[in-house]
């Protein structure tokens, strides 16, 4: 169980919840939800125990499975398969069972082997009653559900993608918590950040299988309302206009309707005391220009007052980030070329022989299954890594601006402000200022550091400083994730306006369809083809 008390929240001076209690018990499947930037990415570090409230107290009792928005792992010279094993202690265990057994064969000397065999034999005592052989089995299991193929599971953690290296911590958190593990009813407490980043459409319906079967409790930030709908059967909504947490002990579908219900009552009753107070205001002036009346006009425009203040506050309309694309630079007729490119991490090859050709104007789009190179070859194009053959040649005129998915462009030490500074060093000041306000950064905001910001922040942050690059070359890698609908709707009505050429990769349909591809890419082959619908029924399972 976790119980907070009296808690307050901040980001810089800025209040994100007050005086606030919160209770996560077994049972409790809770959907935390809000605008970008309300907080919902920093009470939940809080709960995890990962980060400090202003003031309260934060109490734990049990297990607790914690996924952040973008994980930072520590040693990657860890293989996959050992850090999903390490949720319970089984990854020691294996590696010293494999040492005993090499002992066992190799050993001449009786004694010496003889002690080799009753260390394997406390070894693999130790190891059956954690669950043994069959937890090996159930982490593999999670781990394919979750697309991640046998052949990356001895794979070291580096030379894994962001996002295959989320779906590792993901599938370590999920078999930490799976019955099999626990030796009956897991009592595991889970909070997951934005947990269907990176999965593709098979991935995202089981883990809603999963989550809804789990009966430890559950706080889940997403953005996937089919998710919302299929899990949880409570609702927190943070508002950042009032710093406060509403609680709905209710489904997603039930909370919506409740939610839509509420603001009709609200603004039904707002525009009825609005006539009142109107009339009385009114009638106040006549009175008030008798000198025998005055004492009751100004009964009457107190009253109108009182009615007003009375009144519960109608929701104020989220503000939306003014999201625009630049205008690209002129350059020549083809800007970007690749040829013969190809990739490995260690024993494990990416793809070979890609070869690409990004015209002025072109919109490509990338396909290819979890771990295919797609956000590998956006970073060979973009120059953040090296292919092992083939080169990226540069057009004439060739102005590059790359949008990283693990928002790996930003400084997470630097401030909001240092950010934008140091990638437009040349723009004025005041027009930066206006650039960020427009994507809603303003005032003690600006001297934030990047690295505390929410995923929907960040995101707001690295598509800021695209608008002031005039790139002529978009290379974008789910530029539409961890936003909530209304700044993905203007993402996509900024793909459908920009002039430039764009080489995307997503999951998100609504992203392809507002692009109007003319090509597609194939990964791991490099196969080229024209763009057709019959394509888009894939983005979601690539």
């Amino acid at each position: 169980m976790i119980t907070a008390h009296d808690l307050e929240l901040r980001a810089g001076s800025r209040i994100l919840l007050s005086d606030t209690t919160l209770r996560i018990q077994p049972g409790d499947r809770i959907g935390l939800v809000g605008r970008n930037g309300a907080g919902k990415t920093t009470t939940l570090r809080v709960l995890a125990g990962e980060g400090e409230p202003y003031t309260g107290e934060v109490e734990h009792a049990g297990e607790l499975g914690y996924l952040p928005q973008d994980p930072r792992e520590g040693d990657l010279s860890v293989s996959a398969k050992d850090r999903v094993l390490s949720a319970r202690g089984l990854d020691v265990l294996v590696r010293d069972m494999e040492k005993a057994q090499n002992a066992m064969a190799e050993l001449l000397d009786e004694n010496e082997r003889d002690r080799a065999v009753r260390r394997y034999g406390r070894l693999e005592e130790r190891f059956s009653s954690l669950g043994g052989y069959a937890a090996e089995s159930e982490a593999a299991r999670i781990c394919a559900n979750l697309g991640l193929e046998e052949r990356l599971l001895p794979q070291p953690l580096r030379t894994l993608s962001g996002g295959q290296r989320r779906r590792v911590e993901l599938a370590r958190i999920l078999f930490a918590a799976s019955e099999a593990g626990a030796g009956g009813k897991s009592e595991t407490i889970l909070l997951l950040d934005e947990p269907t980043n990176h999965l593709d459409a098979d991935s995202i319906t089981w883990l809603r299988g999963f989550l809804s079967a789990h009966e430890g409790g559950l706080v889940v930030i997403s953005h996937d309302v089919e998710l919302l709908g299929d899990v949880v059967n409570k609702v927190w909504f943070l508002d950042a206009t009032r710093s406060e947490l509403d609680h709905y002990n209710m489904t997603w579908q039930r909370y919506l309707d409740a939610r839509a219900t509420d603001e009709k009552r609200r603004r039904r009753e707002r525009a009825n005391a609005e006539k009142k107070a109107s009339a009385l205001r009114q009638q106040a002036a006549k009175l008030g220009a008798k000198a025998t009346k005055a004492v009751a006009a100004k009964n009457m425009a107190r009253r109108a007052d009182e009615m007003m203040a009375e009144l519960d506050e109608t929701r104020q309309a989220d503000k939306v980030a003014k999201i625009k694309f630049p205008a690209p630079a002129s350059c020549g007729r083809t800007p970007l070329t690749a040829e013969g490119l190809s990739k490995s991490y260690g024993s494990l090859e990416i793809f070979t022989g890609v070869d690409l050709a990004v015209d002025r104007g072109a919109r490509v789009v990338v396909l290819g299954l979890n771990g295919a190179g797609k956000t590998t070859l956006l970073r060979l194009l973009g120059g953040m890594e090296t292919p092992d053959t083939g080169d990226v040649v540069p057009g004439h005129g060739l102005r590059i601006g790359y949008y990283a998915q693990e928002h790996e462009t930003l400084d997470h030490e630097s401030t909001v402000w240092h950010n934008i500074r140091h990638l437009s060093p040349d723009t004025g000041a005041q027009e930066l200022r206006n650039l960020l306000g427009s994507f809603l950064f303003t005032g003690d905001q600006l001297d934030q550091p990047a690295g505390t910001l929410s995923g929907g922040e960040k995101t707001r942050l690295a598509l800021a400083s695209l608008v002031s690059s005039a790139a002529n070359v978009l290379l974008l890698d789910e530029p539409t994730n961890n936003l909530d609908p209304a700044s993905r709707e203007q993402v996509l009505d900024a793909l459908r306006s920009y002039q430039g050429a764009v080489v995307l990769v997503t999951h998100d349909p609504g992203a392809v369809e507002a692009l109007e591809p003319q090509r597609v890419i194939l990964l791991p082959d490099g196969t080229e083809d024209h763009w057709s619908e019959e394509y888009l029924e894939l983005v979601q399972l690539a």
